[in-house]
């Protein structure tokens, strides 16, 4: 087992610092100096009652994610401490899946996503994004105007993720609607929950009658030899991990993209990749910012504070973001000029080259259908989803000169 230094202090009878808050949403650095003010290892408040540990230091994030012996991916014992309608279990709550299992367990379920997502060719992935965006721009092109949040980033990776998991396009907004809500973490995330937990149970019941060519189909036929249960909770994790942080991704880079004139021209001339702008983002603005939910197997010191085991050890990749871009602000090069939006250790994201280029791809097309887009609202004025979990506009206006993606010229 890891040593580290004695403990320096316990935050049980400390304030927590309210990530829950609307206030969280609007100006989430504020939150991160209270956190970062109280060492490498903060104390918080997922949403009212749910108290968590919040690590902002870079060394100590990766300590933790390579810990296996210290600490468990496993909810069970602090879920067993939550109200049964706490709005933070739809994201939180055990599973038998990859993200809620430790050893051999989490082994053979993250095997299977791999070898599944191994069979997606980049150019089939690459052309159903073409073909969402190309949906897409002829419902906002002629209109000159759109929010490309609740118009683009949202609705392209529901009908990119239902492609991929064999369901119509008619079913995407279902999707599109219970994600988000179950993410917020409000009130409705609940009822978010249960409406995305029986829209996976559907798709799974109907793949088990008859296979198609699609990822679920190839979960049940897998050699691991999941069993229908394990598969649907499969697809629950992918499905929701794919879809929000690779629109929060989009959008995140659509609206630093059109903040900055100089930076989007460069951009739509081919003389600066898309690609840069994606990767900005990963750096400065993730779009998950507190998750990699750890929870110590035992009470223990870690980074000079007392752990209590049963309470949640979250990641804030947001936290660590933000330094990154503060000492790029202040003239001062990073101390390290990676990120940790994909994780580290046994859980990192197995799946990222896929997520990059559905973004950049999704990007790349739509400014090459619409290169006069332009911002209705300075990046400052832009508003924010309320949740402790993620960094997610709730809308991007734009203003563009009308236009169909059937015009002659337009990409093919």
């Amino acid at each position: 087992m890891t040593t580290y230094p004695p403990a320096r202090q316990d935050f049980s009878r400390s304030a927590p610092v309210r990530l829950w808050e609307d206030g969280f949403a609007l100006d989430p650095y504020r939150y991160y100096d209270d956190l970062r003010a109280q060492g490498p290892v903060g104390w918080a408040e997922l949403a009212p009652g749910v108290p968590a540990y919040v690590v902002t230091d870079r060394r100590a994030a990766l300590e933790l994610l390579h810990d296996t012996e210290t600490f468990s991916h496993d909810p069970r014992p602090w879920e067993a401490t939550v109200a049964g309608d706490s709005p933070v279990l739809g994201m939180m709550r055990w599973r038998p899946n990859s993200l809620f299992a430790d050893g051999a367990a989490h082994a053979r379920y993250r095997t299977t996503l791999i070898d599944t997502f191994d069979l997606v060719e980049p150019h089939d992935l690459r052309a159903r994004v073409h073909r969402a965006v190309h949906l897409l721009v002829s419902r906002i092109g002629p209109k000159g105007e759109a929010d490309l949040v609740g118009e683009f980033a949202r609705p392209l990776m529901a009908l990119v993720f239902n492609s991929l998991f064999g369901l119509p396009d008619s079913q995407s907004e279902r999707l599109n609607q219970a994600l988000g809500t179950m993410m917020e973490g409000g009130a409705q995330a609940a009822a978010g929950e249960a409406e995305f937990g029986g829209y996976v149970l559907e798709l799974i019941a109907a793949k088990a009658a008859r296979r198609g060519d699609d990822l679920p189909s190839r979960l049940l036929d897998h050699p691991a030899g999941l069993t229908p249960e394990e598969v649907t909770w499969q697809v629950f994790l992918t499905l929701g991990a794919g879809h929000e942080p690779t629109a929060n991704l989009v959008s995140n880079a659509l609206s630093r993209i059109l903040g900055n004139p100089a930076y989007y021209s460069t951009l739509t001339s081919g003389a600066r990749p898309v690609m840069d702008a994606v990767v900005e983002v990963l750096h400065h603005e993730t779009p998950l910012a507190n998750y990699g939910v750890h929870y110590a197997r035992r009470p223990m010191t870690f980074h000079g504070t007392w752990i209590r085991a049963a309470v949640p050890v979250v990641v804030s990749y947001g936290a660590l973001a933000y330094v990154a871009e503060r000492e790029v602000v202040e003239g001062r090069h990073p101390k390290d000029a990676s990120h940790l939006s994909w994780s580290a250790g046994p859980h990192a994201c197995p799946v990222k080259q896929h997520t990059l280029l559905i973004a950049t791809e999704a990007i790349e097309r739509l400014t090459q259908w619409l290169p006069d887009l332009a911002p209705v609202l300075p990046r400052e004025r832009l508003a924010w989803r309320p949740g402790p979990f993620h960094r997610s506009l709730t809308a991007l206006p734009v203003r563009f000169s009308p236009r169909s993606p059937d015009q002659p010229g337009d990409p093919s």
